[in-house]
C-alpha cells in the first residue's frame, strides 16, 4: 500500500479560508441560511467553516446541524457488516432556509443522494447547497456536483482519499492511497 500527500496542513487551511469566503459571498447574511454536516466525517469540515465564519468573519450565530445518513443509503442492508448510526442534531427548522450541505468527500453522490432524503424529515428548504473539500470527478454514480469545492482530484477507482482532521487523526492532511 502507497500514499501521496495531496493537500498538506497548510494546504487545508488556504481552502478552509477560501471555501468560507465563497460561502460568505453567496450567503451575504445567514438569516436564512443553515450549515449541515453529514455524519461521520463531514462534521469536522463543518465545524471548521463555522469556526472560520464566526471568529474570522464575524458572522453571528452560523447554525450548524449535523446529519446522519446511515439508513437512507442505498446500500446499507448489503454486506455482512453491521452498520452503526451516527447522532443527527439538528435544532432548527429547514423548512424555507437555505441548506449547505458539508463533506469532506465527493465520490459517488450517494451520500449526498441519502442526505437530500434525510433532510426532508426535518422540512423543505428554499435550496440546498453542497460543499465538498475533496471532489472525485470521474466516479460520480449520480449527476450531483458540489457548488463549493475545496480541491478536485482525479483518481482510479482502486485508489482511495482519506482526510484527516486534528481534531481526529492529530493532523490535518489529505493522502491519496493506492491499495
Amino acid at each position: 500500500m502507497s500514499q501521496k500527500i495531496l493537500l498538506n496542513a497548510k494546504e487545508v487551511d488556504i481552502i478552509l479560508h477560501r471555501l468560507a469566503c465563497q460561502i460568505l459571498e453567496s450567503h451575504t447574511h445567514f438569516n436564512d441560511t443553515v450549515l449541515v454536516g453529514l455524519q461521520p466525517r463531514g462534521v469536522y469540515l463543518a465545524d471548521r467553516i463555522k469556526k472560520i465564519l464566526e471568529e474570522e468573519y464575524k458572522v453571528p450565530n452560523v447554525k450548524l446541524g449535523y446529519l446522519d445518513i446511515t439508513f437512507y443509503r442505498d446500500d446499507f442492508r448489503r454486506g455482512d457488516r453491521i452498520l452503526e448510526a451516527n447522532k443527527t442534531q439538528i435544532d432548527f427548522i429547514v423548512e424555507d432556509k437555505r441548506v449547505v450541505f458539508i463533506d469532506d468527500v465527493l465520490y459517488t453522490g450517494r451520500s449526498i443522494r441519502a442526505a437530500l432524503t434525510a433532510l426532508q424529515s426535518f422540512g423543505r428548504p428554499k435550496e440546498v447547497e453542497l460543499l465538498a473539500l475533496i471532489d472525485r470527478r470521474f466516479s460520480r454514480h449520480l449527476p450531483i456536483q458540489p457548488n463549493y469545492r475545496g480541491r478536485q482530484v482525479d483518481v482510479i477507482n482502486e485508489e482511495k482519499v482519506i482526510v484527516n482532521w486534528v481534531e481526529n487523526e492529530g493532523e490535518d492532511v489529505v493522502y491519496l492511497v493506492n491499495k
